[in-house]
């Protein structure tokens, strides 16, 4: 049964909303979370946590059993077929987390319910919003409930966003279509590194998961909606190893989708404030998309349990204003990786030249992990947590604001 008030409520319950939620609830705040969803998602986009979400997340005790439950890989290469063009290490950075975590993301969603759980809050679902005026939302059986701050953690197809006016595009059309695949496989690259290839074809992603499953992610012109073992060996024997083949044996689950690159035009709009692919969406590329959302999702509950406590709306437009700058660097650099992959025959070898000679310099090989990792978005001084000797934040009140 919804309450008729709340402070905060929260529509989405993926792993941006349960984030919030388990934040807010834990210092305290009245919070309201709904799902249109009858049940949990088990099958997801989403396979990696970076270095800096898992110091964000430890605050609220999510690090550790995320990191119990996925794999370490301490290395990202980018690969045009057979050859590497930048070989990329986490292991050397300043973290107690040097790697990118492979987890699923119902995992990782697990993760974040309990710890929301364990803060004394639950997860409303069977609730699809259809009306909001100021901060009540309207549902479509008819309940609805009137809140201080409304939360838009509802995705890219966002109904809070579009019901608050918040340009965004039309994210039904155009963008770019992707394959996605789990499978299990003989031979290929290590399972401690993900690649992103680069190949004639078009780009590949390879990502090792727990339960010895691989990802794979391709840009398609034209994805089948359920990628066969046929399917999913052509796009490997087209773009990952020529020299060190993997082969296909099982495919446990695949999807289609497209994908956009864009930024809403606010991340608020009176009472209601975006986080997560409402707000923001881009290629996976990188594996940057969930990792970012979870930051925006610590960070605005820092920001509206400060406003909260204090009567003041700058906490809310401070997040609106910081949040919406950090998107756009992280969708141009989606952007511009999936370009690279993605360069006219003619250019290729143009391109892996210049990624060569550029990874001869420890310098660039270190912005990139830095870049990929998160670890770029921290801040100085006392606004994220102070540094430790051994470089890694410790967590508090403000550190999820980068």
């Amino acid at each position: 049964m919804l309450p008729a008030t709340t402070d905060v409520l929260i529509v989405g319950a993926g792993p941006v909303g349960l984030a919030t939620a388990a934040a807010l609830t834990g210092a305290g705040v009245g919070v309201t979370v709904v799902d249109r969803a009858a049940t949990a998602a088990h099958t997801s986009r989403a396979a990696v946590v970076h270095a800096h979400t898992l110091e964000v997340l430890d605050r609220i005790g999510a690090a550790a059993p995320l990191a119990a439950a996925g794999i370490p890989a301490p290395r990202f290469t980018i690969r045009d077929r057979d050859r590497t063009l930048v070989p990329i290490a986490f292991d050397g950075l300043p973290t107690r987390f040097p790697y990118a975590l492979m987890v699923p993301q119902s995992t990782t969603e697990a993760v974040l319910h309990d710890r929301l759980v364990a803060a004394g809050g639950r997860v409303l679902r069977g609730y699809e919003a259809v009306g909001l005026t100021g901060g009540t939302v309207t549902f479509a059986n008819g309940e609805s409930v009137t809140a201080r701050y409304v939360v838009a953690a509802d995705g890219m197809h966002s109904t809070i966003r579009r019901l608050a006016g918040i340009g965004f595009g039309d994210p039904s059309t155009g963008g770019e279509s992707f394959t996605l695949a789990d499978v299990r496989v003989d031979g290929g690259p290590a399972r401690d590194e993900v690649v992103l290839y680069f190949s004639g074809s078009g780009m590949l992603v390879w990502a090792p998961l727990p339960d010895g499953t691989v990802r794979i992610v391709a840009a398609v012109d034209d994805a089948p909606e359920h990628p066969d073992i046929a399917y999913a060996q052509s796009l490997l024997d087209q773009r990952g190893p020529a020299r060190s083949p993997a082969h296909v044996t099982e495919v446990v689950w695949g999807s289609r989708f497209r994908v956009h690159h864009r930024v809403a035009d606010s991340f608020r709009a009176g009472a209601v404030l975006l986080a997560g692919d409402a707000g923001h969406v881009h290629s996976p590329a990188g594996g940057q998309g969930m990792n970012l959302g979870l930051k925006d999702g610590l960070a605005l509950a820092d920001a509206l349990t400060e406003a909260l406590r204090s009567g003041s709306e700058a906490p809310l437009d401070r997040y609106a204003a910081e949040r919406r700058p950090v998107a756009r660097a992280v969708v141009g650099f989606a952007s511009q990786l999936t370009r690279l992959a993605t360069v006219p025959a003619p250019l290729r070898p143009v391109r892996n030249a210049l990624l060569s000679t550029l990874a001869r310099v420890p310098a660039f090989r270190r912005r990139l992990a830095y870049r990929l990792s998160g670890l770029d978005q921290r801040r100085a001084g006392r606004a994220v947590g102070e540094q430790s000797q051994h470089g890694t934040e410790r967590t508090g009140h403000r550190a999820a604001r980068t």
